[in-house]
């Protein structure tokens, strides 16, 4: 996702003037986006983007209001992640990858996997995690698995699964199977797939 297709998403929000505006003030005063941040569900609405996949109009719009930060001031990300409700943390999560924070704002991906908000997880497993370590990714990946987290939100999911993943799905698969309990089909899916690939 990039900036220019949320900004075309959300040609339509109930009240286009408000973001435009916040915006140009976020661009020229920085702090005032602790002001607008928490307002876009208000002004922008909280529906679903039909031309942003996985996005509500709030999520974009705030995405927008970081990207107009200078950037030397992107760490307010962080700021407004540990302030925010759960509405506005999932938009700083999918907003990292457009942010000039490079590993900075892995912390708070560690915070939001260790949560029990499935859609903070879920926001947490996006493209941002390829800056986790493999071992905190995979712990991310199983945390998903106990939490009915669907795979298909883990990004780069087939390319970064690996043989000690395979074994950590195969031990919790035999401890489910001895409880009486599958593994979720995604899971069995992708254990599967990592099993013939590591043949």
């Amino acid at each position: 996702m990039t900036p220019d297709r949320l900004r075309a998403a959300l040609e339509g929000v109930p009240d286009p003037d408000w973001l435009a505006a916040a915006l140009r003030r976020v661009a020229a005063e920085p702090a005032t986006i602790a002001r607008f941040f928490p307002a876009a569900g208000r002004h922008c609405g909280r529906g679903d983007l039909a031309g942003a996949p996985g996005w509500t109009a709030d999520e974009a719009a705030r995405a927008l209001l970081l990207t107009a930060l200078p950037a030397d001031h992107a760490t307010h990300a962080e700021a407004l992640y540990r302030h925010g409700d759960a509405a506005e943390k999932r938009a700083v999560l999918k907003a990292l990858p457009l942010l000039p924070v490079g590993a900075a704002g892995v912390p708070l991906l560690h915070d939001a996997i260790r949560t029990n908000d499935t859609r903070l997880v879920a926001a947490g497993l996006g493209p941002y995690a390829r800056h986790l370590d493999p071992a905190s990714w995979r712990q991310a990946v199983l945390k998903c698995v106990f939490a009915g987290v669907p795979l298909a939100v883990v990004a780069d999911l087939d390319r970064r699964a690996d043989g000690e993943l395979a074994a950590m799905l195969a031990a919790l698969a035999a401890e489910r199977h001895a409880a009486g309990r599958e593994l979720p089909a995604d899971a069995t899916d992708l254990l599967d797939r990592l099993t013939i690939r590591e043949a």
